[in-house]
């Protein structure tokens, strides 16, 4: 008997327009570049033990301090998909960006699943400095910090099954303490890159994201994603439009949710 099988739903909960000057490591910003789009997601792995749920977005308040259009909150899009977001009994953080942390309050009852890496640095001695201070909301840090102290931290250091057929594993680059996650569906291994790839562009071209923790890491989980992936397996990146429309909408939520498997 194989692994449990999961379905994967991405769910659209913001959106911001850039260059590729704002995207692609080394790429310099030209005021005359056309715009390329970017979208927010949370994800949703849905299984015979319960919904996992990947990340939590932005709140509108953050948000909209940092220019991003902010569609509704990412505990509302997941209720959109018949998520009891107060019930769900896991929540894997990715990392502590402020795209990626700021809506915890709604999950009453979940553990939070994190790198002790991820934890060590935004806890550590150079969190505070100018160009890692920009992409963290101190108060959505404080928030990790105090579930911690609640004991509703689950710590992974390197890579661990969650549940039969949904693990985590760490990559970093993009942060200290990056983790992927890898999830056995009907037509096999999927791998959720998060911000490992923030488009598929970053995996074709082998092109790391601009904002990086590790330059020499974003080269090693580029890897690392193609490990897990294997030869017949899929990388899905974290902030792709395309995602929409390469992959069947949700019927009733066109442009908002689609399953990935």
């Amino acid at each position: 008997m194989g692994p449990a099988t999961h379905e994967i739903y991405v769910v659209k909960y913001g959106e911001y327009v850039g260059t590729r000057g704002h995207y692609f490591y080394g790429s310099a910003a030209d005021p005359h570049e056309a715009p390329v789009p970017i979208d927010y997601f949370v994800w949703l792995v849905r299984g015979t033990e319960g919904d996992v749920v990947v990340d939590l977005g932005f709140r509108a308040e953050s948000g909209g301090r940092r220019g991003r259009t902010h569609l509704r909150e990412p505990s509302v899009a997941l209720g959109e998909l018949g998520v009891d977001v107060a019930r769900v009994p896991w929540v894997i953080l990715s990392h502590f960006h402020y795209d990626h942390i700021g809506d915890l309050g709604p999950f009453s009852a979940a553990r939070f699943v994190v790198q002790d890496r991820e934890v060590a640095f935004w806890t550590g001695r150079y969190a505070n400095r100018r160009e890692f201070r920009s992409v963290v909301e101190v108060d959505d840090v404080v928030a990790v910090v105090r579930a911690g102290y609640e004991r509703r931290l689950h710590w992974v250091d390197g890579d661990a099954e969650l549940v039969p057929g949904v693990s985590v594993h760490l990559v970093g680059g993009h942060s200290a303490g990056l983790q992927a996650v890898k999830v056995h569906t009907a037509r096999g291994a999927v791998v959720l890159a998060i911000d490992a790839a923030h488009f598929y562009e970053n995996l074709e071209r082998d092109a790391p994201f601009a904002t990086l923790h590790d330059l020499a890491g974003m080269y090693g989980a580029f890897d690392r994603l193609h490990e897990l992936a294997g030869r017949d397996g899929e990388i899905v990146p974290g902030h792709d439009p395309e995602l929409l429309r390469r992959f069947p909408a949700v019927a009733g939520l066109e442009g908002i949710a689609a399953r990935i498997a």
